[in-house]
């Protein structure tokens, strides 16, 4: 059976792995916006006349931020709300259903983003080294 006290033991390495790998979803989000990277995306420009040609650079920078576990809090709170405009902006007025609107990922992003706000970065993040500069 699992034990649960040596699982506790692991949830602050986990929660660093949860956030890397959000940071490095929404990361090719903005890559593929502005970069062109990786093919497939209508990406290589940047248009900050629109509201979605915004939408690249904050995933691009948000995503290394989060990778990094830099600023993780404040970065999280502005993703958390972007994804959630994102989703009540692009997705919402075509279903009221996730499933049937597209909006699935821009939910779970907005609510893995909303915990990281609250939990922290957990064990491997460049904040964890900033803070024990200061102390």
């Amino acid at each position: 059976m699992l034990n649960s006290s040596a699982l506790s033991a692991w949830a602050p390495r986990a929660l660093s792995i949860l956030r890397i790998v959000a940071g490095l979803l929404l990361l090719q989000h903005g890559a593929q916006k502005l970069l062109g990277f990786p093919p497939g995306g209508q990406g290589g420009g940047l248009d900050l006349s629109t509201l979605a040609g915004w939408s690249g650079p904050i995933e691009l920078v948000g995503g290394i931020l989060i990778i990094l576990g830099l600023f993780t809090r404040p970065a999280a709170f502005v993703l958390a709300g972007f994804t959630a405009v994102a989703y009540w902006m692009v997705h919402a007025g075509q279903s009221p259903y996730p499933i049937n609107n597209g909006g699935e990922l821009a939910v779970l992003y907005c609510f893995v983003f909303l915990y990281l706000v609250f939990a922290g970065p957990g064990a491997w993040a460049l904040d964890n080294m900033i803070g024990r500069r200061r102390a």
